[in-house]
């Protein structure tokens, strides 16, 4: 009560303590996150020439390019399209701003009437593109306040115009850009004649060449400080983005043995008839098995995993590890359980007929809108479609003579116009599913009308070959998956691991327990995937936390089921590469520099012949050298060696050369200088349509690489 009562007097210090340490816990929160505070970048995704790439609108743009890309695409795809897009737009942006490059209002107009001339909405009654109609439609989508209207074969919103608006605006002033640029690189007639010569003046040459090879590797040392030496001063070349190196451990779920088995016996219990006690009625019922059941179709989708297919199939057409077995099984008779692929299956004939194995047709496709492939020029409604396609199945099975004539006036498959509408003989999987069934389930000469996501087809079946038993299968399937013991058991095996390297090294902790460990080195912020593990975006970021040290580890979960056991093994920071990480690539460099140095300390003569005799190497010729391909016959390219060579008269002989197999001496045996041309414009001609075609792309890489881009896309994915 005495402690109870101090407490009472002091109850307003205790307040402010427990407010001051609150507001010390906030501010220390403000300040690691000084962004936030401060009005940083904790809302902007990149920074690009001083342009700031916002977060919200990055996000929707991300969101809409994933649904453009579809179901397979990540979200990491769609942001680095995004990202990409944008940050070409903040640097054109400011190329059009420095230049004065704009799209003015009479500009604009036309090059909407340019995109979107053929759309029907902005079309007045003549079919003619209407500026007004355009107004009004833009005016309408306004109003929708977010929804969208139909604007030929899809739907736009107003944002959605915003956005192609500026994006058709950018283009013009994109290809005005360029446009200036490949007038400005257009090669001139000296440019020409310089290019002819590089090709066509050439040298024959004597020349001794002491290659590297000559002195053993051992012979020369290259310490730790050579190598970092090397690196700084050629460090354009040795420039790194931060990377991490992980080794994992891979804990699969994975059904056991047990697992595959108990599914099996399952599977077994469904052949036959078996009685059960029926708790409300009080009988015993008889529940109807696979081998007695006289509804297949709504028994196999009662059980299986994959629904009941209704068709005849061949032969080939069955699972390739049992298609003997259930081809030959007679009508009623069982096969299986048996594995096919990550399934354990029940087989059941439950009929047969002859199909053929290829099928010769011709057909007329009526298309409707919305129809698969449709050109937007398709009006149609399906009722329409299915009522012109039923008026010319009546023509052509009265008159099959005008198939021909009507292929050409209605049937919108480019592929078999020019052939009067026929398919040659093709086998069963060629054609889409409602198309195969028609022609291969019936007889040569008959007409009729089929609907596929194509639209309707008017389909004759012009010849049949080689007709065969065909059986129609019902299979129960069962995916093979872990029990919850055999999960259980790999969490466990999982969190003993985790523990054991609480206390041994990670390596010796998978060796001893017969696990494998799986290097992945040179990870990047912005990885997605690590091979072996799929998508897992949440062991990069967890990789480059500052936080994060070498020799950490933390386990995760798998899209495949089960864990991975992470360790950082290496984090290379941005910058130049260090001298370990740099040794594979220029151990070679730094020996053979090394080498060159013995080589020249050790050649004495002035001439081809004098160093040929005291290096003990042989003479060689090469003919017709030129500056355009600078190849010398016998050692390879070598740029320096003939340049040099070209510096020198008839007769005359280099100084030694650091080439790049070895060390040098040439001599002029013969110039032949080029027989100019009357006119070089040809060549002049084709070196501007090279260097324009490469314009585009290396104009944006360079103004890219010159670029201030400040990137923090990873703080956000």
């Amino acid at each position: 009560m005495a402690v109870l009562n101090k407490i009472r007097q002091r109850s307003l210090f205790l307040i402010l303590i427990i407010a001051l340490a609150l507001f010390s816990f906030v501010l220390t929160d403000l300040f690691r996150n000084s962004d936030a505070l401060f009005g940083g970048s904790q809302d902007v995704v990149a920074t690009v020439n001083g342009t700031n790439i916002n977060r919200t609108d990055f996000m929707n743009r991300v969101e809409q390019m994933q649904n453009q890309l579809g179901p397979n695409s990540t979200s990491t795809q769609a942001m680095s399209r995004v990202y990409d897009q944008e940050v070409r737009k903040a640097i054109m942006a400011s190329q059009f701003e420095n230049l004065g490059l704009s799209v003015e209002q009479d500009q604009m107009k036309d090059l909407l009437k340019q995109s979107f001339s053929s759309y029907p909405e902005l079309q007045n009654e003549a079919g003619v593109f209407d500026e007004n109609k355009m107004t009004e439609f833009v005016n309408n989508l306004k109003a929708l306040k977010g929804q969208s209207a139909p604007l030929g074969t899809f739907q736009i919103n107003y944002q959605q115009w915003v956005t192609t608006e500026n994006n058709i605006a950018i283009g013009a002033q994109e290809r005005a850009y360029y446009a200036m640029v490949k007038a400005g690189v257009n090669a001139t007639l000296g440019e020409a004649e310089v290019d002819y010569m590089l090709e066509n003046a050439t040298r024959d040459l004597n020349y001794v060449q002491v290659p590297f090879t000559s002195i053993a590797d051992s012979l020369v040392n290259v310490s730790k400080a050579d190598i970092t030496k090397y690196i700084n001063l050629h460090k354009g070349n040795y420039e790194v983005e931060a990377t991490r190196d992980i080794s994992f451990v891979e804990f699969k779920e994975v059904a056991s043995v047990e697992d595959e088995d108990n599914l099996k016996s399952e599977l077994s219990t469904l052949l036959n008839n078996k009685a059960e006690f029926n708790e409300t009625t009080k009988n015993t019922d008889t529940i109807i098995g696979f081998r007695n059941t006289t509804d297949v179709e709504n028994f196999v989708n009662s059980n299986s995993d994959i629904s009941y297919n209704d068709a005849f199939l061949t032969k080939a057409q069955l699972p390739a590890i049992a298609a003997d077995k259930i081809y030959n099984t007679e009508v009623g008779g069982i096969f299986g359980p048996y594995k096919d692929g990550e399934f354990f299956k029940l087989s059941k004939v439950v009929a047969e007929t002859q199909l053929p194995d290829s099928v010769k047709v011709r057909h007329i496709l009526v298309p409707f809108v919305g129809a698969q492939s449709a050109l937007p020029t398709v009006t149609a409604t399906i009722e329409d479609a299915r009522a012109l396609a039923d008026s010319i199945k009546t023509v052509v099975t009265a008159n099959p003579s005008k198939f021909p004539e009507l292929v050409t006036e209605f049937s919108s498959d480019k592929g078999s116009v020019d052939k009067g509408g026929e398919y040659d003989f093709h086998p069963i999987t060629q054609m889409v599913k409602p198309f195969s069934n028609f022609e291969f389930q019936n007889e040569v000469g008959d007409i009729d009308v089929v609907q596929t996501v194509f639209g309707f087809h008017i389909i004759e079946i012009l010849d049949q070959k080689n007709k065969a038993r065909a059986v129609k299968v019902a299979t129960i399937a069962r995916r093979v998956e872990p029990s919850e013991k055999t999960i259980d058991a790999t969490f466990n095996e999982a969190s003993k691991f985790e523990l054991a390297i609480q206390k041994e090294a990670f390596q010796d902790a998978a060796k001893e327990r017969s696990l494998t460990t799986k290097p992945v080195n040179g990870i990047k912020i912005l990885d997605e995937n690590i091979p072996g593990l799929g998508s897992q975006r949440a062991i990069v970021r967890w990789a480059f936390e500052d936080g994060t040290k070498v020799g950490n580890y933390k386990r995760f979960s798998i899209p495949s089921g089960g864990y991975a056991v992470v360790q950082v093994v290496k984090i290379t920071k941005k910058g130049l590469m260090d001298a370990e990480s740099a040794s594979a690539t220029v151990l070679t460099e730094i020996r053979n520099e090394k080498k060159a140095e013995m080589i020249l300390k050790n050649i004495t003569g002035t001439t081809v012949a004098e160093v040929a005799k005291n290096q003990s190497r042989a003479s060689s010729k090469a003919s017709a050298v030129n500056m355009k391909n600078p190849t010398l016959s016998g050692a390879g390219s070598e740029p320096k060696v003939v340049g040099a060579a070209f510096g020198l008269e008839e007769g005359g002989v280099s100084k030694p050369i650091v080439g790049n197999k070895g060390v040098y001496l040439v001599e002029v045996s013969k110039i032949n200088e080029g027989a100019g041309l009357d006119n070089y414009q040809a060549i002049a001609n084709r070196l501007s349509t090279t260097r324009t075609t490469a314009a585009q792309a290396k104009v944006y890489n360079a103004l890219k690489e010159t670029a201030d881009i400040e990137d923090n896309r990873a703080r956000f994915f």
